[in-house]
């Protein structure tokens, strides 16, 4: 079974790095389903697999003055905050199993259709922060602060019950908001933001014991040599290609999760 979790790891791990995204969208629903994973494990386990794993990229990413630190500032004032009531709550109603299983699963298939739609619709999403006409321009130069700290506060919350949301949801948020930015700060930002995040919730997890650190070591065994071999071949497979499969197989993932 060992095997089979660093197998994983490497198959998710060659995904991240050609795409991008699909880290907790592919392996929480994956240690559900086909290993049978306690859901509040699958999820605990997730978020410090993601910790570990993205730790790296903000080095990198720090070390390329790549990350606008005043944006990561804003995301964790609502981010942080917003994951440790949830953790809380998730804490009080630990007693309830059966029902922590299902607010987790529930959650996590519509976390998934929500990061399906981000990834299919992030061009136009895009386009429409970019624009430089509407109401939507005013509204967003006015409250690009609070409105930063809301999403920080969103993010919290979805990460900490489905590990699922901080990568695309997060992008596409920050793309809208920050349309001015360059593209690999705002990817820089999104990914130091992650950090904390997924560390603070991976913790609160482990403290109410949900988290299988012999399955985290076998999961990094496949997921950093995965990581880096597909961001090597990443550049060679069109995009164009990738990320419609990539939103499709989340689709149907959420909806058997949610139905």
């Amino acid at each position: 079974m060992e095997l089979g979790y660093t197998l994983s790891g490497l198959i998710v791990g060659l995904i991240v790095g050609v795409t991008g995204v699909g880290g907790g969208s592919l392996m929480t629903p994956l240690l559900i389903m086909l290993f049978g994973i306690p859901p509040a494990i699958a999820v605990g386990t997730d978020l410090l697999y993601a910790a570990l794993t993205k730790a790296g990229g903000a080095w990198v990413h720090s070390r390329q003055k790549t990350v606008h630190w005043q944006l990561v500032k804003r995301m964790a004032m609502g981010s942080v905050p917003g994951s440790i009531l949830t953790l809380a709550l998730l804490n009080a109603i630990s007693v309830d199993q059966a029902f922590l299983s299902g607010l987790i699963t529930s959650t996590l298939g519509i976390a998934l259709i929500l990061t399906a739609m981000a990834i299919s619709f992030r061009q136009y999403l895009t386009r429409l922060g970019r624009s430089h006409f509407g109401f939507l321009v005013k509204w967003r130069n006015r409250y690009v602060k609070p409105a930063t700290v809301a999403t920080g506060l969103i993010l919290g919350v979805l990460v900490t019950i489905s590990s699922v949301g901080a990568g695309a949801l997060g992008m596409v948020v920050l793309f809208m908001l920050y349309p001015r930015l360059p593209a690999v700060n705002l990817v820089g930002s999104d990914i130091a933001h992650a950090v904390p995040l997924t560390l603070i919730a991976g913790l609160g997890h482990a403290y109410m014991g949900s988290v299988d650190y012999h399955l985290l070591v076998s999961l990094l065994m496949g997921s950093l040599p995965g990581i880096y071999f597909g961001s090597r071949v990443g550049k060679r497979i069109p995009d164009r290609f990738l990320r419609p499969i990539l939103a499709t197989i989340l689709i149907l993932i959420g909806i058997k999760l949610v139905a």
